[in-house]
C-alpha cells in the first residue's frame, strides 16, 4: 500500500472514511480480497508469496492498513514480510497499543503503520518506533511519515478535504475516481528519497502505472457512526480496471 487518504472522526455519518491504493509490481501473485478460510473474521486482499496483507477489517472493527517506508539505503534482507504485521494485528485481540509495543523494529524494512479502530486508531513507523494515537481530522500516508506534504498526499488531502466539505453522503464511486489521478508531480516538488529523479517522477501520481510496476488495487472503507462497515475494493491489471467488489455488514457486538 503506497496512499492512504482518510479521515478520522470528524464526519456526521462516518467515524472513519478512507481511501487508498497498492503500488506493486503486476508479477507478485495477490488474490483479491476476501474473508479468509484460515481466519474467517479477516476481511482483506492477500500476498500470496508471503501470505500477508496490506490493509484489512475485521468483523469486530479492528482496522490495519500498512505502507512502506521509502529508503533504498537500508537493506530487506532477511527481514520478516511487512504484510505479516498487518495479518497478525487484524488475526489478534491483543490491544492495538501493546501489540504495537511489543513489535520488534528490525524484524522488518521500514514501514508506516495504522492500526485500531474507528474509535481510537494508532499510528506507527519503525524508524522512530513509538506509538501515536492519530488526531481527529483528515490525514495522509505514503511511503515517509505520517502527513509528510509529498505531492501525492497533499493532493489527495486536499480532495477529500474539499470532497467531504460538499457531501454527507459518500459514494465510493467519487474516492474510486480521485484515486485514479495519474499526473505526475513538478519536478520541484519531487521528495528525494534515494531513487533518483526519473524515478521520483514516475512514483508521485496517486495513481501509477509503468509496464511492469504500479497500482494494483484501491480500497475504499467507510465505518459508520451505527457500525455499519463498507469495504470496496477496486483491483486494477496494468492500469486497467478488473474488477470491483463491496462487502458491506455490521460491526459484530462484544460476547
Amino acid at each position: 500500500m503506497c496512499l492512504i487518504n482518510f479521515q478520522f472522526d470528524g464526519h456526521p455519518k462516518y467515524k472513519l472514511i478512507m481511501a487508498a491504493n497498492r503500488d506493486e509490481f503486476y508479477l507478485r501473485p495477490t488474490e483479491t480480497a476476501h474473508f479468509w478460510k484460515d481466519h474467517p473474521t479477516l476481511l482483506a486482499g492477500r500476498d500470496l508469496m508471503q501470505m500477508g496483507t496490506w490493509l484489512g477489517v475485521t468483523t469486530s472493527g479492528r482496522i490495519a492498513a500498512l505502507t512502506n517506508f521509502r529508503d533504498p539505503s537500508v537493506p530487506d534482507a532477511d527481514k520478516i514480510s511487512r504484510g505479516a504485521i498487518v495479518r497478525n494485528f487484524l488475526s489478534s485481540d491483543i490491544a492495538p497499543r501493546e501489540f504495537l509495543e511489543n513489535l520488534v523494529p528490525e524484524d522488518y524494512a521500514g514501514f508506516n503503520l495504522l492500526a485500531g479502530d474507528a474509535n481510537q486508531l494508532f499510528y506507527y513507523n519503525n524508524i522512530d518506533a513509538k506509538a501515536e494515537e492519530v488526531e481527529p481530522g483528515i490525514h495522509g500516508l505514503s511511503n515517509h511519515f505520517l502527513d509528510t506534504p509529498w505531492p501525492k498526499v497533499v493532493k489527495g488531502t486536499m480532495y477529500l478535504e474539499r470532497y467531504l466539505s460538499d457531501n454527507q453522503e459518500i459514494r465510493i464511486e467519487d474516492l474510486f475516481a480521485f484515486l485514479q489521478d495519474a499526473d505526475q508531480a513538478d519536478e520541484g516538488e519531487l521528495p528525494d528519497t534515494g531513487v533518483g529523479a526519473q524515478w521520483e517522477r514516475v512514483l508521485s501520481p496517486m495513481f501509477i502505472h509503468t509496464p511492469e510496476y504500479g497500482t494494483r488495487s484501491s480500497t475504499v472503507l467507510l465505518v459508520g457512526h451505527d457500525g455499519h462497515i463498507t469495504f470496496a475494493e477496486r483491483v486494477y491489471e496494468k492500469g486497467e480496471v478488473k474488477e470491483e467488489n463491496v462487502f458491506e455488514f455490521q460491526i459484530a457486538a462484544d460476547k
